[in-house]
């Protein structure tokens, strides 16, 4: 193999050495960059940050998540209209009823229906 940006030629003893080299080199700054990032993470910790995404939802979502709830409970659309209408995937629907604690797979009047 011989490289095109290089002067090494890897066929011959010398070139395959300058090439391991090169790689042990990529190698150990690698392993360096891993510690020092999980370093820095326990420090982070050590001084009581959190690292990750906040919990909870936004206020957008929060006022999704409500929309999402009073259409579901209503009863009149389907899942994917309502999705439609608020503009979310049919996951994050879901996500939004669980976190408000409705009752997935049956709305109000398909309750009431059965009661």
């Amino acid at each position: 193999m011989v490289s095109l940006n290089d002067p090494v030629d890897t066929t011959s003893a010398q070139g395959r050495l300058i090439t391991n080299i090169f790689a042990s080199i990529a190698e150990f700054e690698r392993e360096l960059i891993a510690e020092r990032t999980k370093a820095g993470l326990e420090a982070a910790r050590a001084r009581g940050r959190k690292g990750g995404r906040p919990e909870g939802l936004s206020k957008e979502a929060e006022n999704k998540a409500a929309a999402a709830e009073a259409l579901y409970k209503d009863g009149k659309l389907s899942i994917t209209d309502i999705c439609d209408q608020l503009s979310i995937a049919r996951s994050t629907l879901y996500k939004y009823l669980r976190i408000r604690g409705v009752d997935i797979g049956k709305s109000d009047k398909q309750a009431q229906l059965t009661n």
